[in-house]
């Protein structure tokens, strides 16, 4: 029981940590052009 204690903060802290990652690279655009770079593979120089 006593290992819940410390696990549950862990893991919602690790959540909260993951979730805030996610929004900042949302805000920074790192997902608006996504088939930009699909595209620039495929093109010869």
């Amino acid at each position: 029981m006593n290992q819940l204690i410390i696990l549950i903060p862990v893991a919602l802290l690790l959540g909260l940590a993951g979730l805030i990652a996610f929004i900042w690279n949302l805000k920074s655009g790192q997902y608006e052009d996504l088939d930009g770079a699909a595209e620039r593979i495929l093109d010869e120089d």
